[in-house]
Formats: structure tokens, C-alpha cells, sequence
């Protein structure tokens, strides 16, 4: 699997992340000689799919251009248990100042990227598409949707501004379904519209009102199933996503309901991170 494209923000989130942990200066670090070399490696100690080297590069590369940081693998690639994934040379201060913030992105998007590839995997025998949301941890949030691209999975929107979601606290302040929806095309008509619905007969609506896009919430089996074929009867242009507590073990019996997407907030806000640690050699 290749994987995407690097966030346009790395250099500014890893300067964010340097500023928290390191500060005006490591007084620790301080502690080795200026001269002293350093030579590391990053094991992993667990199966795992690797995510998060442009912003561990990024760490070595704003606290010192002498860091040379040269991977085993790449992004995207499933790694065995105790994996050797890099090898870190350089000066010492630089390399144990960047240690724990440079782990802390590998460990985290790692955890992303498995989560994910183990929800891609589940449906691979289906034509569902994994989605993340936007439930994601704030200010990391192009950090994870590329950790989800490096697990297979496709991305939802970005954020408020580049697609409409139409939920049921919009659906309550708008006055209805349709009401919502015509609100939606007046104000933005080259948008695609997506609208949560939670019945029978607020899909119906959805549907009558021309909703390319439907978020089928905590729909049983069943009524996902009789969703499907309504929609592909009345509406077959109109996608469905199904949404709302979907597991790793429920997610397989969802996606053969015959949804086009399953949004799964798990893979960004529920993950336990990956074990990595760096170890210098001697």
C-alpha cells in the first residue's frame, strides 16, 4: 500500500509539539558533551502498521540538520514484533531532546493506521468503504485522517467548511428534514448534501427531498437492510452511511447490509498506542 500525501501542517505541528516538550531548552540533554555522537535504533514491539515518519523526521530535522534518520520501512508497511524500523545518527543532545516527542507521533498514528487496517480487512469481502470522522484528537486532526489513509481506509471531510453534514441538532434548528435540505442547496449549491436520519420516515423525507447522501444512525441490521433496498429502489444514485457505536466485531455484518461507507470514530478517538522505544547503541 503506498501512502498519501504529507499534511501541509507537519513542520508546524511538530514546532508546536518541540515548544510543549522541550521549551527553552533540554536541560537534561545538557548534561552530554556538545561533540558526543549518538547511535540509535526504533524497535517496535508489537504487529503493527507503521505511520507517522514525516513528522519523526520533522523533529530530528528542527532541532538539528546533523540528525540522519534512515528507515527500514515504510509508511503503510505491517511491521512484525520487534521490528527494527530506523536507525537514528547523530549529535546526542539533539537525538535524546527529540526522543519521547518524535515516539509520541509514531506511536499514536501507528495506533490510527492499525485500528484502521484491522476495519479494512473486516469488510474486504464487501464494496463498503471505511470513513474516519471527526472525532479526532484537536489540532491533530490532518495528523489522523492521513494515519487512516495509511490504513486503507477513506477519508470523510476535513472539517465544517468543505462538506455538509446535515445532524439532527441542524435538522431541530432548521424545523424538518426538508427544510434542512432546501437550506442547503439555496446556500451552498455545489456542495453535495448529507443529512442524518434515525427512522423509516425521516429517510423517506430525505429522500423525496434529494439528499445525495445518507447517514443511516444506530440503524439495527434489519433496518439497514430495508434502508438498502428502499434507497436503491426510489433513490439508487443516493449513497448510504451507516454510523453509531459500529465495532470491529459488528463491523463485517454491517457492510454486508449493502451500505456504500461505515463511519467509525473508533479508529481516531479509542486506539491505545503502539509500543516503540528507542534504544542507543553502544
Amino acid at each position: 500500500m503506498v501512502a498519501p500525501k504529507s499534511p501541509a501542517d507537519v513542520a508546524d505541528i511538530v514546532r508546536l509539539a518541540l515548544a510543549e516538550d522541550v521549551g527553552p531548552g533540554d536541560v537534561t540533554a545538557d548534561l552530554i558533551p556538545a561533540s558526543t555522537v549518538a547511535q540509535a535504533e526504533v524497535i517496535c514491539r508489537e504487529q503493527a502498521v507503521l505511520c507517522g515518519q514525516p513528522w519523526f523526521d520533522e523533529v530530528f530535522s528542527q532541532l538539528s540538520k546533523d540528525v540522519d534518520v534512515r528507515w527500514n520501512y515504510k509508511d503503510s508497511d505491517s511491521i512484525a514484533p520487534d521490528a527494527v524500523v530506523c536507525h537514528i545518527g547523530g549529535p546526542a543532545r539533539a537525538v535524546l531532546s527529540g526522543e519521547r516527542t518524535a515516539l509520541n507521533f509514531l506511536q499514536n498514528l501507528s495506533a490510527t493506521a492499525t485500528a484502521t487496517r484491522q476495519y479494512v480487512e473486516a469488510v474486504e469481502d464487501t464494496d463498503c468503504k471505511v470513513l474516519d470522522t471527526r472525532k479526532t484528537i484537536p489540532g491533530f486532526r490532518s495528523a489522523q485522517k492521513y494515519a487512516v489513509a495509511c490504513g486503507g481506509a477513506t477519508n470523510h471531510r476535513m472539517g465544517l467548511y468543505d462538506a455538509i453534514l446535515i445532524k439532527e441538532n441542524h435538522i431541530a434548528a432548521a424545523g424538518s428534514v426538508t427544510a434542512a435540505i432546501e437550506a442547503a442547496r439555496k446556500q451552498h449549491a455545489g456542495l453535495a448534501v448529507e443529512i442524518e436520519v434515525e427512522s423509516g420516515d425521516e429517510l423517506l423525507e430525505a429522500l423525496t427531498a434529494g439528499a445525495d447522501r445518507l447517514l443511516l444512525d444506530n440503524f439495527p441490521l434489519n433496518d439497514l437492510r430495508r434502508a438498502v433496498t428502499l434507497t436503491r429502489e426510489t433513490a439508487p444514485r443516493t449513497l448510504l452511511e451507516a454510523s453509531g457505536g459500529i465495532e470491529l466485531a459488528t463491523v463485517g455484518q454491517v457492510a454486508e447490509t449493502g451500505v456504500d461507507f461505515v463511519s467509525v470514530g473508533a479508529i481516531t478517538k479509542s486506539v491505545e498506542a503502539i509500543d516503540f522505544s528507542m534504544q542507543f547503541l553502544s
